[in-house]
């Protein structure tokens, strides 16, 4: 999952980042109202984790300038603006949730974790395929009951394999999602990270439970695909 924090005190930005990063997510920052805009409205983010007090442009007409363009992005507020009518009004704009400052880290990971499961519909907090599942959570993969160590990258693509079982995931896709804005589409990380991920699983399953379908993507093997 690709997440974005924009929040103009530096210190904090980069401390929930942090945090974010060792959490399993790539993750993005801005400090400033008007390029989180310009980042928001050219990238694709899972979600976004907005302050409201921001330089260049507020976080509230940010988040009204994103819904006119998109409405899928989860966006948490994160914000010392703690008035009832703060709330109503940034809820009512479209944020899918309100967080005021202070705050602590572990219940913004766990708001987190909600809202982007509610992105994909997803309810448990363990994703499954056949012999393969994934505790977003934890972290951790297992095959045949027996658990997986995966690298970071690893564990985010088959994550997002996942959570879009049924189709094709393309090469572009993968990078918006689980890589962070420094990524290079044509440096064939993918393609690497993809085989190893591969690797891993079949030793355990004894197939291949991952498909490239040329032109297309790769998506998890169906039992009728084996």
């Amino acid at each position: 999952m690709r997440l974005l924090i924009v929040e103009d005190e530096k210190q904090i930005c980069d401390m929930v980042a942090k945090s974010l990063y060792h959490a399993g997510y790539e993750v993005d920052t801005c400090y400033d109202g008007g390029e989180a805009l310009e980042c928001i409205l050219s990238e694709n983010y899972d979600l976004i984790v907005l302050d409201l007090n921001l330089p260049g442009m507020d976080g509230m007409e940010i988040l009204k300038e994103l819904r006119k363009e998109n409405d899928e992005t989860k966006v948490l507020i994160l914000s010392a603006r703690g008035q009832i009518v703060d709330k109503v009004e940034g809820l009512d704009a479209g944020a899918n949730d309100y967080m005021e400052k202070p705050f602590h880290l572990q219940e913004l990971e766990a708001r987190i974790r909600s809202l982007t499961r509610r992105q994909f519909v997803q309810k448990n907090i363990c994703l499954e395929s056949g012999e393969i599942k994934f505790d977003t959570i934890r972290r951790e993969a297992y095959a045949k009951e027996k658990k997986v160590p995966l690298t970071r990258k690893e564990y985010g693509i088959l994550e997002y394999l996942l959570l879009n079982q049924g189709r094709p995931v393309s090469q572009e896709e993968l990078i918006e999602h689980v890589w962070d804005a420094s990524a290079d589409s044509f440096s064939g990380a993918i393609r690497v990270h993809m085989s190893s991920l591969r690797r891993k699983l079949k030793a355990e399953l004894g197939y291949d439970p991952l498909i490239n379908k040329v032109g297309e993507g790769y998506k998890i093997r169906e039992e009728s695909e084996r």
